[in-house]
């Protein structure tokens, strides 16, 4: 490859709450020339929401700024340049806290903050024109929600890091942008990427979609995971970027865990919607993607295909959901049915207004028991009970209603904790804005300015799609037998909003062919039967051997709002995997013996 070289982007964080030492791992473990990560989430923008009203100086990830207390000096030293998503509701606010620490340690460093994602005034002013703000999934106009948005946030593109890190910023710090927007902005900048570069845009999507989440890249929520060494303590990883978009991805030698095609492999399939990944900068085609093993812990992303980017923006909008509370009654021993009966009507007839009092009431009963116990642990089930509704002062009596049944119902009657107040939800409202409507902006000391868009398109040439048939790879056929789905299959799967996200992956081509045999809505619906009533999306990964499937609608008004036990749809594929059918024998791994 010519041109310069490689870009090697280190991650630090996948979510707000990751592991604060990743940040000293990352520098000190090798050489880097980009420390990122991602700290934000819609379940994440909606505790910012939150932090900001107690403190309006807040509303930012306070984790990165003592991530930076401590790596920010030898950040400097080695002209490692840091991009950070964490400024969530406040990216000056944070900056600001950047530039403290520098001063604490006696340096000079140039922050730049990116922002123009706050996009609740230009929400209102579409809304006043008489735009509807239809939901992105389902198309219901805003105005059912019954409630305005506190916080509306546009998903904006590294336009802003590229031009920031152009004018020479040492740390830039943003506000809600893509994940990938944070190893996109630095690879653009670096290689002087125009933006039309649609393939090479891509690839470094691609490899910041691999990336972001920390180690999940490296054997973190790998369905193969008793095959990954030292999972104890799983490195984070590492993307090196080329000129033309391609990329390795790996991780510091010595670290646990591991980077397989089949890791990166669960990773591309993450909370993705289809072959089309749309971001504000360029809309990434996942089926030219192809994965090599290239050495150990070291896979070459390449084949990325872009087309022009959307003419839309994705926004969320924050809304409050009302208050939440639940209790938890543990039954021990024998009829187990008839004492979660006799705790439901015993709870309903303490609750003034009985259940009819809350909006929604949520009812769960997690078995555990079973017959001629041998220990405590196998005697009991959970009985869950969740109530929402407007009324703060109601919901937070809730639990303290249950609590008082304590002596009168059945026997062997506790809770798992005390009653609680509980607390506020909020409702994350995804659609679409224009992209001409939002203006990134970027600030360096006493310099501000907007930046250029990208360069959109209303209809996009779409990139040529691989064949979707493997090639030599017929259906097995002959004898089956009866197995797990995951003997065979690995999954990865999340939440988009209200919407599960599954993606299944076969480990050769035998078992690809079989897998896109059945892989249909019938067989899904029966293999998952809590998806009935739901729109069904499927799509599929050739190149990586994936099929996929969006569940619209299955975590309900989102993470925040779920009541469920996997609210974010994160077991969901391990579900799957659980699940026994007539398998191909030919395709089931040799037993010993």
């Amino acid at each position: 490859m010519t041109g310069p070289r490689a870009l090697r982007v280190a991650n630090c964080s996948g979510f707000f709450g990751d592991r604060l030492s990743a940040a000293r791992e990352m520098v000190d473990g090798g050489p880097i020339d980009v420390l990122t990560g991602d700290w934000l989430a819609e379940l994440t923008m909606g505790l910012l929401v939150k932090q900001r009203r107690r403190d309006p100086g807040a509303g930012y990830a306070r984790t990165f700024v003592s991530q930076m207390a401590d790596v920010l000096g030898d950040c400097l030293d080695r002209g490692i340049k840091v991009v950070s998503n964490a400024g969530g509701l406040n990216p000056h606010g944070c900056a600001a806290e950047v530039a403290a620490v520098a001063e604490r340690l006696g340096r000079t460093v140039r922050v730049a903050v990116v922002d123009g994602d706050d996009a609740t005034e230009a929400f209102a002013r579409e809304r006043a024109a008489g735009w509807t703000a239809p939901h992105l999934d389902t198309g219901r106009p805003f105005a059912t929600t019954g409630r305005e948005p506190e916080v509306v946030s546009a998903y904006l593109g590294g336009w802003g890091i590229t031009e920031a890190l152009g004018a020479g910023a040492d740390v830039v710090v943003t506000g809600r942008v893509t994940d990938a927007a944070v190893i996109l902005g630095p690879a653009a900048w670096h290689f002087g990427w125009a933006r039309d570069d649609w393939d090479a845009l891509a690839g470094a999507v691609a490899a910041g979609h691999v990336i972001e989440c920390g180690a999940q890249a490296t054997g973190g929520n790998f369905s193969f995971f008793h095959e990954v060494p030292d999972m104890a303590r799983a490195g984070f990883p590492i993307a090196e970027i080329a000129s033309d978009g391609s990329a390795v991805i790996t991780k510091h030698p010595g670290t646990g865990g591991a980077v397989t095609v089949e890791t990166v492999t669960a990773q591309l399939l993450y909370e993705v919607d289809g072959p089309r990944y749309l971001n504000p900068d360029v809309v990434t085609r996942l089926d030219t993607v192809r994965l090599e093993q290239e050495g150990e812990d070291r896979v070459r992303i390449s084949g990325a295909r872009g087309e022009p980017a959307p003419p839309t923006v994705k926004v969320g909008a924050l809304v409050s959901g009302g208050w939440r509370n639940e209790t938890t009654f543990v039954l021990t021993g024998t009829g187990i049915e008839a004492k979660a009966e006799l705790a439901r009507a015993a709870l309903w007839a303490a609750v003034p207004g009985g259940e009819e009092s809350f909006d929604d009431v949520t009812v769960r009963l997690l078995r555990a028991d079973r017959p001629d116990p041998a220990t405590m642990a196998e005697a009991v089930a959970l009985l869950t009970v969740t109530v929402v509704g407007p009324d703060r002062a109601r919901v937070a009596s809730f639990s303290r209603h249950a609590v008082e049944l304590g002596l009168a119902t059945y026997p062997g009657l506790y809770f798992t904790g005390p009653p609680g107040a509980g607390a506020e939800i909020s409702v994350f409202w995804p659609t679409l804005l224009p992209a001409e409507r939002l203006t990134q902006r970027v600030t360096l000391g006493v310099d501000s300015w907007e930046t250029t868009p990208a360069a959109t398109s209303v209809a996009a040439h779409p990139a040529p799609a691989p064949d979707a048939t493997p090639p030599g790879a017929p259906v097995p056929s002959g004898p089956t037998s009866r197995a797990p789905l995951g003997t065979v299959l690995g999954s990865r799967s999340g939440d988009k909003a209200g919407n599960a996200t599954l993606g299944v992956w076969a480990r050769d081509d035998a078992t690809h062919a079989w897998l896109r045999s059945w892989w249909g809505e019938d067989r899904l619906r029966t293999l998952i039967p809590e998806a009935e009533g739901c729109e069904l999306r499927l799509w599929e990964l050739p190149l990586l051997r994936a099929c996929g499937v969006t569940v619209v609608g299955l975590l309900g008004r989102g993470v925040a709002a779920n009541p469920h036990l996997d609210s974010q749809g994160k077991g969901l594929g391990e579900y799957l995997r659980a699940k026994h059918v007539d398998i191909p024998t030919v395709l089931l791994p040799a037993r010993d013996g």
